[in-house]
């Protein structure tokens, strides 16, 4: 159902400082600064190897503009949203109805580039409560027009979307979602005996989607909760941010064989960030 995941949002109350904290923790520009005026919200864009990642604002009024200021509202700056993407946003809409559920309208999406008046356009299919269960999530299927691409990622910069990281109280059901109905490839269903927890990973792009269980009796719920990003060089990447004033952990050896990683623990707005480098 869907070919990858297509990018992650974080709302933010001013634009201009979110994009300037998070060029230095990136290590790397935006390539797109843009408006959606029928939704009241602006953004800059972030591109990498196997997603991209959006700041969001807003700006006026509209569906946006409420849904970035209600959420920043009751929980503050923070990653509110994971964007799947699909080839065929026509055929995915069919396909859940066909299983039951009931699915809105596709629309269509459009945003214009500030600095180069670029175009592009998209379509859109919000994805129902039952199928969400609390997170703000949705499929899209770009039609016209490309976010410009990164020419290279130097061994200090941030280059990769490990994973992503969800926490839920129904791990049972959250499988039921992502791996019978998305179709997503559940790679490992564990639980970590040190941690009490039950621990899902599924596989989509390159892109590890981490389940954490924390089980209790309440109504099924699934929340955003971190990201983890892949360097080539830790060291490197930590020497950079630690030069530009940036709070970070000391390196240390990451849960994973042969992995190396640290916390950002500043400049992130709220959205819990690890770095990490796989070994060779």
């Amino acid at each position: 159902m869907f070919s990858r995941l297509d990018h992650l949002i974080v709302a933010v109350n001013d634009l201009k400082e979110a994009e300037a904290n998070y060029t230095k923790v990136f290590g790397i520009e935006s390539v797109w600064k843009g408006e959606h005026k029928a939704l009241g919200t602006s953004n800059v864009i972030f591109n990498f190897k196997n997603t991209y990642f959006e700041l969001l604002a807003a700006k006026g009024k509209g569906l946006g503009a409420e849904l970035v200021k209600n959420m920043i509202k009751e929980k503050g700056e923070g990653l509110i949203g994971i964007v799947f993407g699909t080839k065929d946003i026509n055929l995915c809409s069919s396909q859940l109805k066909e299983m039951g559920y009931s699915i809105s309208e596709i629309s269509d999406g459009e945003g214009i580039d500030g600095k180069t008046n670029q175009i592009r356009n998209w379509k859109n299919l919000l994805l129902p409560h039952e199928l969400t269960r609390g997170l703000f999530s949705f499929i899209i299927e770009h039609t016209n027009g490309e976010l410009p691409a990164v020419d290279k990622y130097s061994k200090a910069v941030l280059n990769k979307l490990d994973h992503v990281v969800i926490n839920t109280n129904d791990a049972d059901g959250f499988i039921s979602i992502y791996k019978d109905v998305f179709n997503i490839r559940l790679a490992l269903d564990k639980v970590i005996e040190h941690w009490g927890r039950r621990i899902l990973f599924f596989r989509l792009n390159e892109t590890t989607i981490e389940v954490i269980e924390e089980k209790n009796e309440k109504d099924s719920l699934d929340t955003l909760w971190g990201l983890a990003w892949e360097v080539d060089s830790i060291e490197e990447a930590h020497k950079r941010l630690s030069d530009q004033g940036i709070d970070l952990t000391p390196i240390k050896k990451g849960l994973k064989e042969n992995t190396l990683v640290t916390t950002i623990k500043s400049h992130i707005h709220n959205v819990p960030t690890l770095l990490i480098e796989h070994k060779k």
